[in-house]
């Protein structure tokens, strides 16, 4: 069976698993696109599920975490499968054994014997071809991030913002000149990335075999230090000095008296709007070749975004600046006609950002483990969600639903036991997250994902993250040995019985 038609993928019901690529099983310090990924999907398939979502798998900075990049292109380079190396003939099992947490020397390893290999071999030579038809499909952010990744090596990982004059400005002559003098660690970054995009695509057809889509996400803003802004800084809102002038973030609310100040800066929305959108489109491009449906993050961000100037502490003393989501959906949704986009519109979403998530017809987000409040408006009830939906027990940045509930207090435990009682009877004993799980996939939403944490019945310990905090995040991986026979027939029965 293959993968269903593009404009069918949200357009029935379905289920899906949420895992992080780094969450898999794997021989190393992270989980990557090996055995073990097709396994997964070979799990997927025999529980009926037809989604894989995970996190952005672009290349994180030093805090491991998907949403601030180095670029909102380029792979993990950690999550390259070294034993497919191995078995391509340009690593050793030997060179592998005792790696602890980088494998930036084995891909440069590989790349060396790469190269010799494609001077006198003809299988090697095939290779050769298919990585220079790779760098100049992706030249476009391929050629800017490669030297902006050797400059940063070069310059013991400094962001670019502390380079040299010459280099942070991107002088003409400093820039021929260092390409040259940098020639080797620019195709070694240009090499990982074909070996990122290669094992990926890989994975997408065998995943698309087993009928299942893979799912991404991308956060709506990208890091200061990244190649993005380092290339193309009249895009967003510098200074002259190429400082930031302003930076992203959420005002104050009922989770933080201070807000959010992300730190990220803002989009030069007119600069933007000039060349129709250019940067965005190839961005939204590179996604939907990765992958089959694609989540917005902070989407209310298209139509008007918190902006705080870059001297505050906090993200007290900031504005809503409005941004031109209308122009830039219309204009991605032109150029890729087929791309399935899903719209995360959690939190305080105004009836502007609701009309434009309608007017493309984009699924927003439901959770349930915010439903219990015990209003009956709750927009997370089940009758609350409607059809053009994607439902989630709860999501990366949630606890997982077995350590929500225990935590609950007596009154939203009350209203969860109220509605059991109301679906299964007053003799209902509650077992979560089995309950929340059937709950999610009851639902009239089309898509319902349940993370990895809940199918395995976790607790707290193996929560994927949490906001507002810098450590522990982002470092949750499972086992096999964690899935049991009942658990997995629990959730491909509920699958069947939910007519997903």
């Amino acid at each position: 069976m293959t993968l269903q038609t593009q404009a069918s993928l949200l357009n029935q019901r379905q289920a899906g698993v949420l895992l992080h690529i780094s969450s898999l099983p794997s021989a190393f310090y992270t989980g990557d696109l090996g055995v073990e990924s097709y396994r997964f999907i070979d799990f997927l398939h025999e529980i009926g599920a037809k989604v894989w979502q995970t996190l952005p798998i672009n290349m994180p900075h030093a805090d491991n975490s998907p949403y601030q990049c180095l670029s909102a292109h380029a792979g993990n380079p950690d999550f390259i499968s070294l034993e497919s190396l191995q078995a391509q003939g340009l690593l050793t099992k030997q060179d592998c054994a005792g790696l602890i947490t980088s494998k930036l020397d084995l891909l440069n390893k590989a790349y060396l014997n790469f190269s010799q290999q494609s001077e006198i071999q003809a299988e090697y030579k095939k290779l050769r071809q298919a990585f220079n038809r790779f760098c100049k499909k992706q030249a476009s952010w391929l050629d800017d991030f490669a030297l902006f990744l050797a400059l940063r090596q070069h310059f013991n990982q400094a962001g670019w913002d502390h380079w040299p004059e010459p280099y942070k400005n991107r002088d003409k002559k400093t820039i021929k000149q260092v390409q040259v003098q940098l020639a080797h660690e620019i195709a070694v970054v240009k090499f990982t990335q074909f070996v990122f995009f290669s094992q990926w695509l890989a994975l997408k057809a065998y995943a698309a075999e087993k009928n299942i889509a893979l799912f991404g996400d991308i956060p709506i803003f990208v890091a200061y230090d990244s190649a993005d802004v380092w290339a193309h800084s009249d895009l967003f809102k510098l200074n002259s000095d190429k400082t930031m002038s302003v930076v992203a973030g959420v005002p104050p609310d009922y989770f933080s008296e201070t807000g959010q100040r992300w730190g990220n800066p803002h989009y030069n929305w007119e600069a933007m709007q000039q060349d129709g959108f250019a940067w965005w489109i190839s961005r939204m491009a590179t996604q939907s070749e990765l992958f089959d449906i694609v989540r917005i993050d902070h989407f209310r961000g298209l139509e008007a975004a918190w902006e705080i100037p870059a001297v505050e502490d906090t993200a007290i003393n900031g504005e809503w600046v409005l941004a031109p989501g209308d122009a830039l959906l219309g204009a991605i949704k032109q150029a890729l006609p087929e791309i399935n986009l899903v719209a995360e519109d959690l939190g305080i979403i105004t009836i502007e950002v609701d009309a434009l998530r309608k007017k493309y017809h984009l699924p927003g987000m439901k959770i349930l483990q915010f439903a219990f409040s015990g209003a009956s408006d709750n927009p997370y009830l089940p009758e609350n969600i409607v059809e053009n939906s994607v439902v989630y027990t709860g999501t990366h940045d949630n606890d997982t639903t077995l350590s929500w509930y225990s935590t609950l207090d007596d009154y939203q435990r009350g209203n969860v036991h109220s509605r059991l009682a109301a679906l299964h009877g007053e003799g209902h004993t509650p077992n979560m997250p089995n309950d929340l799980i059937d709950m999610a996939l009851e639902t009239t939403a089309l898509l319902a994902i349940v993370p990895m944490q809940d199918i395995l019945q976790l607790n707290g310990h193996h929560r994927m993250n949490t906001p507002g905090t810098t450590s522990g995040n982002w470092h949750w991986r499972f086992s096999w040995q964690q899935l049991t026979a009942q658990q997995k027939n629990s959730i491909h029965g509920t699958i069947a019985r939910t007519g997903r």
